[in-house]
């Protein structure tokens, strides 16, 4: 286990001593996702990453994707690209025009398509590169500049502390290290070793992130790491709760329990309704969040059945629909006695009677 650390001063107002992130990612953290997890603890959001040339151009796909409300606050904006310039003027447009708390820069993104143009964990091969970009950027901006990115491009080239501190030097206010080379994508196990001995190297906060799947795991990492703060990514699927049970079990209380059935879905119905009003158009908002639905029945009785059904809708009236005749069987199945949270289930169904 670590030793223990000093706590660092955020650049921004945080809620809490330390703080829990949710990770910006991809086709995910949308606004509506953003309040639903900022609602049960999050203490901090990040958009989608976004192209820096797609926000110098104004793409009217990219810039509506910058839209955040008030009530996300504290919310940083996250933008990838590999030239210093586009990465500037990207900086500048988004203070300009909306104003965030802070501006992240990704360079973790292990994605081909964002790789193959030296964006994301791409920069990783050229350090002095990416501190060009991240004092372009913070001479661009008034806003604090913060960064994510991996313990190195590959095995032969990791090197988390000196990253960790190439990266503060050049002007980085927060550093969030997803403990993992590009090259791992997201096999493996995250190297929390290597969190630990980034958060002792840094004068600035740093955040722990990788292999989150539950709340204990949250504070595990904490106490293995003593980072001073924890991002959470693929662990919020269908669980926005995570950050809340997560936040009790780091404040040394009994953690929530894991909302049940009738619950979680009333939950799910919340999302989809926050997404209804949010986006423009209703059919395609159905389909991208078929994905949501997927991961908020993860684990349920008959599931495969559920998820099957789920990833047909077009519209989110059938969503209620699908999840009503669910429960139906579903109470009936447990007033039959059989456990609530038992997945290995062949007679129940959610085919209306």
């Amino acid at each position: 286990m670590a030793k223990s650390l000093p706590r660092k001063t955020f650049p921004f107002p945080v809620p809490n001593q330390t703080p829990l992130y949710l990770a910006p990612m991809a086709g995910v953290s949308e606004s509506p996702f953003r309040r639903l997890c900022h609602g049960p603890g999050a203490d901090v959001v990040i958009t989608e990453f976004l192209s820096a040339e797609g926000i110098r151009r104004e793409n009217e796909a990219t810039i509506s994707k910058l839209r955040f409300n008030q009530d996300e606050r504290p919310i940083g904006v996250q933008i990838f690209g590999a030239d210093p310039r586009a990465m500037a003027d990207a900086a500048a447009m988004v203070t300009d025009l909306f104003m965030p708390d802070f501006v992240d820069i990704n360079f973790g993104c292990p994605v081909k398509k964002v790789v193959r143009r030296n964006g994301g964990s791409g920069c990783l091969k050229d350090l002095d590169l990416v501190q060009e970009i991240i004092r372009a950027v913070s001479k661009a901006t008034p806003l604090p500049v913060t960064v994510k990115t991996r313990s190195g491009w590959n095995e032969e080239m990791r090197d988390p502390v000196g990253i960790a501190l190439r990266m503060q030097d050049a002007g980085a206010t927060v550093f969030t290290l997803h403990a993992r080379t590009r090259t791992q994508m997201y096999s493996g196990q995250a190297n929390w070793d290597e969190i630990a001995k980034v958060a002792d190297a840094l004068d600035i906060p740093v955040l722990g992130n990788g292999d989150i799947k539950t709340a204990s795991d949250a504070k595990r990492m904490l106490d293995h790491t003593r980072a001073d703060g924890i991002m959470i990514g693929r662990g919020s699927y269908g669980q926005p709760w995570i950050f809340n049970q997560a936040r009790a079990l780091i404040n040394g209380e009994p953690m929530p329990a894991t909302p049940a059935v009738h619950e979680r879905f009333a939950i799910a119905l919340g999302h989809a309704r926050m997404v209804q009003a949010y986006e423009t158009d209703p059919i395609g908002a159905a389909i991208e969040f078929r994905k949501h639905l997927g991961w908020y029945v993860k684990g349920l009785p008959n599931s495969a059945d559920l998820r099957a059904k789920l990833h047909q809708v077009r519209d989110f009236a059938e969503v209620e629909a699908i999840f009503a005749n669910y429960l139906l069987f579903y109470d009936e199945y447990v007033a039959r006695g059989a456990k609530a949270d038992d997945p290995d289930v062949s007679d129940l169904t959610c085919e209306a009677a």
